[in-house]
């Protein structure tokens, strides 16, 4: 049974670069002055506003007014798997994801400025460095889940 466990944690550093106990981007999660935290140096995170090279996604456009744009959201957040909605504002969305075989969460956040047809994007993984690529993928499927529902 230890070789097991020894072999699982081996997995699991090896899957995720470094763990990291403490969750320091908790600290990141939120708006400031209209803007969301950008990323650290980690490859483990995407987001629309200000973000370098290798952190920038684009914002998820939408036609009509906020209030739909945002219902539209929570629809398709309502059926993303092992997801969570943390909190709900009239501009802003937390969401958490849990990874279905380590329970490694990631926080999404979604934010409809007033003055843009757009909602601005940041999804991160609270630990390790590399994600393989997941809030990525997360945040591009739901940008298509959205236009598939003509918002």
């Amino acid at each position: 049974m230890s070789r097991f466990i020894s072999i699982v944690f081996s997995l699991i550093i090896t899957l995720s670069g470094s763990l990291i106990f403490a969750s320091p981007s908790l600290a990141a999660i939120g708006l400031n002055h209209g803007q969301l935290s950008s990323c650290p140096e980690s490859p483990n995170c995407v987001v629309s506003q200000n973000g370098d090279e290798d952190h920038a996604i684009a914002p998820i456009p939408y036609t009509g007014d906020r209030t739909a744009a945002k219902e539209t959201l929570l629809k398709v957040l309502s059926v993303v798997p092992r997801t969570e909605v943390i909190e709900n504002t009239d501009d802003y969305i937390h969401t958490e994801s849990t990874s279905r075989l380590f329970k490694f969460v990631d926080d999404a956040e979604f934010y409809f400025p007033e003055d843009e047809n757009v909602i601005h994007v940041r999804s991160a993984s609270r630990v390790g460095e590399s994600d393989l690529g997941v809030n990525r993928r997360r945040i591009e499927q739901i940008r298509l889940a959205i236009k598939d529902l003509g918002a």
